[in-house]
């Protein structure tokens, strides 16, 4: 026979264990799997532009790992081929004749989007106190496709892919105060923090022209060592990083189907969506191919100008 004093520390003790786990979850020291939240893409228009970079400030020093993408509008200068039957072999061009025909093009130019993903490197994305994960796409107003020079193919791309030219020039956000806040965002000029991209010679090329506000250096090494200026020394090109990986190349979704990452959210041809896979990819290939010694010693090099970044 279990006595009425026995019932009642048991059952104490049974409330105990019930409410215990849930008071430390709510104080924040259990956590549910983050990797059960929905991830969703932040647009970023002239309208949040500042309320968004505030945020970024806040949660970027718990996640100092940025992946990267751009959308822009094709490319409208291009090496001169001497034989169309062997298109490949201006593959070969020297560093300094890559970066040539990509000043070329970015000078004459103007940026459609940026895509950031920010994680720590658990791999974790910001929450911001909510019940989902967060990347941010910024979409800016620079492009006018009524008026400014573009690759009609890549516009046409652009736009089956959901990206609203209309709404961009309207709405969009201007370079010049993205430019301001990235600039005391701790994106740029902090050295605590890395960069993830893929075949990113032109997505910082954009960059490096919306933080100067003026053309690209003429020669290659000067925009080495100002990429280095405000993106520091740790930036990876995963396109770069493939030549070392048997079996992988191709394009950025070729990448992802043979390290078996799935797209999280969003389209291709988005840079929200874009950045966000390119850190998958990034991780995969880290945890399979890098892991005796890391990929530390592939940073700073650019797929297509392969100078490294910390040239002195």
């Amino acid at each position: 026979m279990i006595s009425p004093q026995t019932k009642q520390a048991f059952g104490s003790l049974l409330l105990l264990f019930l409410v215990l786990p849930q008071k430390r979850f709510d104080m924040g020291l259990v956590d549910e799997d983050p990797n059960s939240k929905p991830i969703l893409i932040r647009e970023v228009w002239a309208s949040n532009l500042e309320s968004e970079f505030e945020m970024i400030r806040e949660v970027i020093d718990s996640y100092p790992f940025i992946s990267m993408d751009t959308e822009f509008p094709g490319v409208i200068f291009r090496p001169h081929v001497v034989d169309p039957a062997k298109p490949y072999l201006r593959r070969h061009l020297k560093p300094s004749d890559h970066y040539r025909f990509l000043k070329s093009n970015v000078d004459a130019l103007n940026l459609i989007q940026v895509g950031l993903t920010l994680s720590d490197s658990d791999g974790n994305l910001p929450h911001l106190g909510t019940g989902n994960r967060f990347i941010w796409e910024f979409n800016f107003r620079d492009f006018d496709v009524e008026r400014d020079a573009h690759a009609p193919d890549s516009v046409d791309l652009l736009r089956r892919q959901g990206i609203d030219f209309r709404r961009n020039a309207a709405e969009g956000v201007d370079s010049a105060r993205f430019a301001e806040l990235a600039m005391s965002s701790g994106l740029v000029c902090n050295d605590s923090v890395s960069w993830v991209t893929f075949h990113s010679a032109y997505d910082f090329g954009y960059l490096v022209k919306i933080l100067t506000r003026r053309t690209l250096p003429s020669g290659l090494e000067e925009f080495l060592k100002m990429l280095r200026a405000f993106f520091g020394n740790n930036v990876y090109d995963i396109k770069h990083m493939m030549r070392f990986c048997d079996t992988l190349y191709g394009g950025l979704d070729r990448l992802a189907r043979t390290l078996n990452v799935d797209r999280a959210v969003g389209k291709c041809h988005q840079a929200g969506s874009d950045s966000l896979l390119t850190w998958h990819a990034f991780q995969r290939m880290r945890d399979i191919y890098f892991v005796k010694d890391g990929p530390q010693k592939h940073a700073g090099v650019l797929f297509g100008l392969e100078l490294t970044c910390s040239v002195s």
